[in-house]
């Protein structure tokens, strides 16, 4: 009586798992394709990193919907938590010159790989799916199946992984404004060779073309990648330009020169770093500013 109801969850528990593994896999891989399309393509190194990972993510979910062979969900799954390693390497160090911020869409997608990750890892670790296995890789599928307390550890992983991302998410974000009374002081530093403005913490400051004249159009995850400078202007003496402010919609007090507003790159890490410059992204192309003399 045990192995027939066993036969009769699995009948219609592996189905369910294959279909729900291999729409997870779609579900990150149109994400980051989102993404890419809306300025990821034009970051150096990441925008070909995110290429390869939609293109992987919509071949491995058609090949598990297709063959359901576990040797293929354990791909999938390894996939699944590579790319959410490679997210989290970004928020907390940066990869490759970017660094991540709290988004809807990083934090959706995040949950989809784990979701990913716990679906085809149990998959792949069945015995039922092994038996049915069948042709190249069939001895690999049954190995995978022997694993001692496989599912247990598949378990432990994705709760890992999953208070990994809480403690990531509720660690990232932009860096505090500075209050809208405040001087923001302005003057300039050495970046690539180049000659640049900069707040006055040495940073890299930024125009944004979609901006408008007089007035910024960088809100939400925008401003949470490009932190605007805020206060009143204080420039050191010799800047060529013309300094003011610009209200934001939460009332604080922009920077702007020459009637740009300005903004700094959570991508730069401290003083000599202009990562930002010639990104096209979050809806324009941002530009550093540079100063002769």
């Amino acid at each position: 009586m045990e192995s027939t109801h066993a036969a009769v969850r699995s009948g219609w528990l592996h189905p369910v798992l294959r279909v729900t593994g291999a729409g997870l896999l779609a579900a990150t891989a149109a994400i980051h394709l989102d993404l890419y399309l809306t300025g990821y393509r034009n970051l150096p190194t990441i925008g070909w990193l995110f290429l390869l990972q939609i293109i992987a993510g919509f071949l491995l979910a058609a090949a598990v919907l297709a063959t359901g062979n576990p040797v293929i969900a354990a791909l999938g799954a390894g996939y699944a938590v590579a790319t959410l390693a490679g997210y989290l390497l970004s928020i907390w160090v940066g990869l490759f010159g970017f660094t991540e911020v709290r988004t809807t869409a990083g934090i959706v997608a995040g949950l989809i790989e784990i979701a990913a990750f716990a679906v085809l890892g149990l998959f792949a670790v069945s015995p039922e799916a092994a038996s049915g296995s069948h042709g190249p890789g069939q001895g690999l599928a049954r190995l995978l199946a022997e694993i001692p307390m496989a599912r247990i550890l598949v378990a432990i992983v994705s709760v890992v992984a999953l208070v990994l991302l809480l403690i990531a998410e509720a660690g990232s974000g932009a860096p505090a404004a500075t209050a809208s009374g405040a001087t923001a002081a302005l003057k300039t530093g050495k970046a690539g060779g180049v000659t640049v403005l900069t707040n006055g913490k040495g940073l890299t400051v930024y125009t944004f073309a979609a901006d408008s004249p007089g007035k910024s159009n960088c809100y939400g995850s925008c401003a949470a990648y490009w932190p605007p400078v805020t206060g009143s202007p204080s420039a050191a003496a010799g800047i060529p330009g013309t300094f003011g402010t610009t209200t934001r919609t939460d009332g604080t007090k922009q920077v702007t020169w020459n009637g740009h507003p300005l903004y700094t790159y959570v991508g730069d890490h401290g003083p000599g770093s202009a990562s930002g410059n010639n990104l096209n992204i979050n809806g324009g192309l941002w530009k550093e500013i540079p100063v002769s003399g």
